[in-house]
């Protein structure tokens, strides 16, 4: 475990994990629960650095049967799925608490407010200037490599930095040529 950067507490049995403890693993998503074998094994949940869960009866390190929460308290359900459908696009913060109004659009369902000139990657924040991965609450995941930076930067939602609505200082280079073309 300490040369993948994944630690555990709990009991042992022969040198493997066994019985009850707290796997953790280098992203900080942690498993809770049943192992045996030094695999997990049983009744267990993995708590997602995100706030989500999923609950699950594992065999030999598969899990066999579970359910999964996200972190807004929606369960996912396999069958008869009502979000993000292609007829009904709300995300699940719009159903519980209503649609915002006009003018207001909620672009994820998150409501997390992104800081200045980063990117909200899905796991945290990005920072391209320093090219850091950070969690929500701010501590260091991972450096992004060229690949991960340029997907980040064409895909992933970032703060508003930009000034927006009119500028006296632009308006003064508008010339009656450029006027009478508008017009």
């Amino acid at each position: 475990m300490e040369f993948t950067g994944s630690s555990y507490t709990g009991s042992f049995k022969n040198g493997r994990m066994e019985g009850e403890g707290e796997y953790k693993f280098p992203t900080e998503t942690r498993y809770v629960g049943e192992m045996k074998n030094g695999m997990f094994h049983g009744k267990g949940v993995l708590h997602f650095l995100n706030g989500s869960i999923y609950e699950g009866t594992w065999e030999k390190g598969i899990s066999k049967q579970g359910k999964y929460t996200f972190s807004d308290g929606l369960e996912y359900q396999e069958k008869d799925w009502e979000f993000c459908d292609g007829y009904d696009r709300q995300f699940y913060t719009e159903r519980c608490n209503g649609l915002k109004p006009a003018g207001e659009p909620q672009l994820t369902d998150s409501l997390r407010v992104i800081p200045d000139g980063c990117y909200d990657c899905g796991d945290g924040f990005y920072d391209p200037n320093a090219r850091v991965i950070t969690d929500y609450e701010h501590h260091f995941l991972r450096n992004a490599d060229d690949y991960e930076h340029e997907w980040i930067v064409s895909t992933c939602r970032k703060s508003w930095d930009e000034i927006v609505g009119h500028s006296p200082e632009k308006l003064g280079h508008i010339s009656e040529l450029d006027i009478e073309l508008q017009a």
